[in-house]
């Protein structure tokens, strides 16, 4: 048979198919030609694209490039401060680094003090000193634990144990940087032991007055800068792009003119890192009741200095600086919900 007689015959057997109805194709080819859900789902998705009602059929108003004009498309800036110390380690990570510790005396030589310390010097007293104190134990913060006894292999801490606290790690250090020796050369008494500088506490004054105005606040935790307009709302500082900037540009400018000059601050690159669209509203007639907006955030960062709202151009009436968990409580859902994404978990 020849091949045009066997597509003929195809052709025709097709045809056939097609009239007896749908029920003699199969369900992927039938899918395939014939889908009466199509016009509905793009009629929806139009609807959505362009706002319509549930009786409209065209958009309304015509979706052309006129519809510019029903959105203001502003730049705003997310200013941080980055953490300034490392949170503070669960009590898993403090067992484990303590495991960690003894570990490393069971695997390491034994120290040898004479390669560090002459013999009869007044640092070789002071480190023998310490030494008896500690049991006999080189190392300072691990416990009574004897890398080449019996027990060395029992090296693991029990649960609820205190030993690799860190408030308590931290006394021990303190105690051992204390000079124990005279300038005579003798073993100091307890009067004459002068107590080594402590380090500044994690909480802060700030941290205590709640003054959430400050900088010095919550130093293992990012904070965001947000500012008060004049109609009360809390947002990040944002104004209208003009025709003759870029984003970038105008957040630098948003920034100066909304928190002042007396901070040293850097843009960390010229792409959003989030954006918030505001839909506009229409009149029953279709005129335009009011615009949109489509503000588009970039991240910066603060090096030095604080936001200074006297005299700003933009009418605002406070600031705070907030972690993610406070910016929650004060943003709106919807402003919050378009930003989040971009936060730091700490």
């Amino acid at each position: 048979m020849a091949a045009s007689s066997r597509g003929g015959n195809a052709a025709a057997a097709a045809a056939a198919l097609l009239r007896r109805g749908q029920s003699n194709i199969c369900a992927s080819c039938r899918s395939a030609q014939f889908r009466p859900y199509s016009a509905n789902a793009e009629a929806a998705a139009t609807a959505e694209a362009h706002h319509l009602k549930p009786t409209e059929s065209q958009p309304h108003p015509p979706f052309t490039a006129s519809r510019r004009a029903e959105y203001r498309i502003k730049s705003g800036i997310i200013l941080t401060r980055a953490p300034l110390l490392t949170r503070r380690l669960t009590p898993f990570e403090n067992a484990f680094f303590f495991y960690q510790k003894r570990l490393n005396e069971r695997l390491v030589l034994p120290f040898r003090h004479t390669l560090f310390f002459k013999k009869d010097t007044t640092a070789d007293l002071d480190w023998r000193i310490k030494f008896e104190e500690r049991g006999r134990i080189a190392a300072k913060d691990i416990g009574r634990y004897y890398s080449r006894g019996r027990n060395a292999w029992n090296d693991e801490l029990l649960v609820g144990s205190t030993l690799s606290d860190e408030d308590r790690i931290r006394e021990i250090l303190l105690k051992d940087a204390e000079n124990r020796v005279t300038e005579d050369g003798e073993e100091a008494g307890p009067d004459e032991i002068v107590p080594v500088e402590r380090p500044m506490d994690r909480i802060t004054e700030a941290d205590k007055t709640n003054d959430i105005r400050r900088l010095d606040r919550k130093l293992d935790r990012t904070l965001y800068l947000i500012v008060q307009g004049s109609d009360g709302k809390w947002q990040f500082p944002s104004e209208d792009v003009p025709t003759d900037e870029h984003l970038h540009q105008t957040a630098v400018r948003v920034l100066e003119s909304a928190a002042g000059v007396n901070m040293n601050t850097w843009i960390v690159g010229r792409v959003p890192v989030a954006h918030l669209v505001t839909q506009p509203k229409f009149n029953e007639d279709s005129s335009l009741k009011q615009r949109g907006e489509k503000v588009f955030f970039l991240k910066g960062r603060i090096m030095a200095g604080q936001a200074d709202l006297e005299g700003n151009k933009l009418g605002l009436q406070d600031f705070n600086w907030l972690t993610k968990e406070e910016l929650k409580e004060k943003l709106s859902e919807d402003y919050f919900h378009s930003v989040r994404n971009m936060m730091a978990d700490r």
